[in-house]
């Protein structure tokens, strides 16, 4: 990322571990000697609903709060919250998204259907979008929890943020120690699969 304040913006439901991922970020941007602001939302987190978090950093920051067409990178972690959230991101700006679907109460209740064209609404805007399938791979490693660490692997490398700090210290002073191990290999696997 060039120079000046970014701004990330992490989406998803309740659950998906985005406030630790966002966490990660900000102690690792302070590592690096940024200014950094954040600030999360967690609306009916507990009942799987939207959880979003804004991490904004750079040489001085003097607000954590983000409006529309303003964020530099969106990580969804559900599809329908890149949707839902992709108007946030500047022009050019980078999405990466999660290609897992959970269905909202509305859903699962069959008032409305889950759409199926959400991949093709979003490559109509003007954005760098990338899809990983963070969950099959953290499926792979053993444990569908650390999808979120495969997300954050994915976005320390498309931001070019991977070489700023040691980032395996910083998740693995974040996690318990008995899930330290897959957390960090989840992490190296998301920078891989961009």
């Amino acid at each position: 990322m060039a120079a000046g304040t970014k701004r990330v913006m992490f989406a998803g439901v309740g659950g998906q571990g985005i406030l630790l991922a966002s966490r990660v970020l900000a102690e690792g941007l302070l590592r690096a000697g940024l200014d950094v602001k954040s600030t999360e939302v967690h609306g009916m987190a507990q009942r799987g609903g939207s959880v979003v978090t804004q991490v904004c950093f750079g040489e001085r920051v003097y607000s954590p709060l983000v409006g529309p067409g303003a964020v530099d990178v969106l990580v969804a972690l559900e599809k329908l919250e890149a949707l839902r959230y992709v108007h946030f991101l500047r022009k050019n700006g980078i999405l990466l998204a999660n290609k897992r679907e959970i269905p909202s109460l509305p859903v699962l209740t069959g008032a409305v259907p889950y759409p199926r064209d959400i991949e093709e609404r979003l490559a109509s805007f003007p954005v760098s979008l990338y899809f990983i399938d963070a969950d099959r791979e953290a499926e792979r490693l053993g444990n569908h929890r650390v999808m979120n660490m495969v997300l954050l692997g994915a976005l320390l490398r498309l931001a070019g943020l991977a070489g700023l700090v040691d980032w395996k210290q910083v998740v693995a002073e974040a996690v318990r120690l008995q899930y330290r191990e897959v957390n960090l290999i989840a992490l190296e696997a998301g920078m891989r699969l961009v």
